[in-house]
């Protein structure tokens, strides 16, 4: 897909594919009826890798790279992920604020020329179970994310048997590239 016309987009859909070595994610636009249209992405991520690196690409056949995200460091607690387009030149990056993440995941993106953007999971409750009722951790959850007290973006995971995701943008300058990165970490990284 074109980048202007992925810009152009204002939700997608985000399911996850089971299989097992392999996390896979299809990126999907919305039809006016808000049903799932068509591909915009396919993720892919290695299970157990050393250092977390996921690619992103244009369909299923993983032919061409749309974007990517990479751990900067091998430990996970509080790792920065840097985004990269096609050819490496880095989009922005996102990272998971530790401490606010015990009791409730908290993320922070970053886009050059944008305020940082805070995301954090809607409801408390939900969050404590999550954490504390290792049985509940399928829960569905909800991130808001913000900056300057404005909604930039929103993650919803779904009800289902696999990972069903709606995410809606709300700021135009956002880059999509960077929202689909931070959705798709959101259910490769959350469990971490």
């Amino acid at each position: 897909m074109h980048p202007d016309n992925l810009q152009a987009q204002q939700q997608f859909h985000i399911r996850q594919r089971i299989r097992m070595m392999v996390n896979q994610y299809e990126v999907h636009a919305v039809a006016p009826d808000g049903s799932e249209a068509g591909l915009l992405a396919f993720a892919q991520q290695k299970r157990l890798a050393f250092k977390e690196q996921v690619t992103i690409y244009t369909d299923d056949s993983k032919q061409q790279p749309l974007l990517g995200f990479k751990a900067r460091q091998r430990l996970d607690i509080g790792a920065t992920y840097d985004v990269t387009d096609h050819a490496g030149n880095p989009i922005g990056l996102f990272r998971k604020d530790f401490a606010q993440s015990l009791l409730r995941s908290t993320w922070h993106v970053e886009q050059p020329g944008l305020p940082q953007v805070t995301g954090q999971e809607r409801s408390m409750p939900v969050a404590l179970l999550r954490r504390f009722v290792d049985s509940l951790s399928w829960l569905p959850y909800h991130f808001d994310f913000v900056a300057g007290g404005q909604p930039v973006f929103s993650v919803i995971k779904k009800w289902g048997l696999r990972d069903r995701y709606v995410v809606q943008i709300h700021h135009p300058q956002v880059d999509r590239r960077l929202v689909i990165a931070m959705a798709i970490g959101l259910d490769a990284l959350q469990g971490r």
